[in-house]
């Protein structure tokens, strides 16, 4: 990855913004930024406004990826399917898979774009991290996340859950994540704080705060 991450002052998302566009793509001419986190921490939604600061940077979700019976044993699929051809400047194709109906999807084409955001659990894993130009950690405790997750899913989604606590508690203790992230992202009201992560070197410069919604930088 590229060097530590040093915050600075300004609104938060549009300063991050600005400094992912700086950083040496890392993923052929890719800039892969991971953002990763307990379920339930928010990471959609901050991938969401984070994506609209870098003026409409693609995503891609994890939950396209994994599968019911295999929710953290897909990293063989996303290296093959997007992080290869990515790496060699090509098109990627991956099949989004569709979780009502439990199965794979057609073949969606993701192009080399200079940003692109990977957001899930697990999205800060070993094997990513060598192809990642960036790594954020939404930093929320792991019960509170999840409990803000079963809320946000309802009771139709309490078995599923049953199962991914345990299995997302497992992953984590062989494969942790928080550890290397270069930032914290941490939810301050309607926005949010980014602060220096394990990984990265503690600057003089105060947190980076925002409010609700950031300026596009273009």
């Amino acid at each position: 990855m590229n060097a530590p991450f040093r915050p600075a002052p300004g609104p938060a998302l549009a300063e991050l913004a600005l400094r992912i566009r700086r950083l040496s793509p890392s993923c052929g001419p890719v800039r892969l930024v991971g953002v990763d986190g307990h379920a339930g921490s928010g990471k959609t939604t901050f991938t969401g406004k984070l994506a609209r600061a870098l003026g409409g940077a693609p995503v891609l979700r994890l939950d396209d990826v994994a599968s019911h019976d295999e929710l953290f044993d897909w990293t063989g699929r996303l290296l093959e399917q997007v992080i290869e051809p990515l790496a060699h400047g090509r098109t990627a194709h991956y099949s989004p898979y569709d979780w009502r109906a439990r199965r794979f999807g057609p073949p969606r084409p993701l192009p080399p774009a200079p940003v692109l955001l990977l957001e899930g659990v697990g999205a800060g894993r070993r094997a990513l991290r060598p192809h990642l130009a960036l790594l954020l950690w939404l930093d929320l405790p792991r019960e509170e996340a999840w409990a803000r997750g079963r809320v946000r899913d309802g009771e139709e989604q309490r078995e599923f859950w049953n199962g991914w606590v345990p299995a997302e508690r497992r992953h984590f203790a062989e494969d942790p994540s928080r550890p290397f992230a270069d930032a914290l992202v941490r939810q301050v009201g309607e926005g949010y704080e980014v602060l220096t992560g394990p990984a990265g070197s503690p600057a003089p410069d105060p947190p980076l705060t925002h409010g609700d919604e950031p300026p596009a930088v273009c």
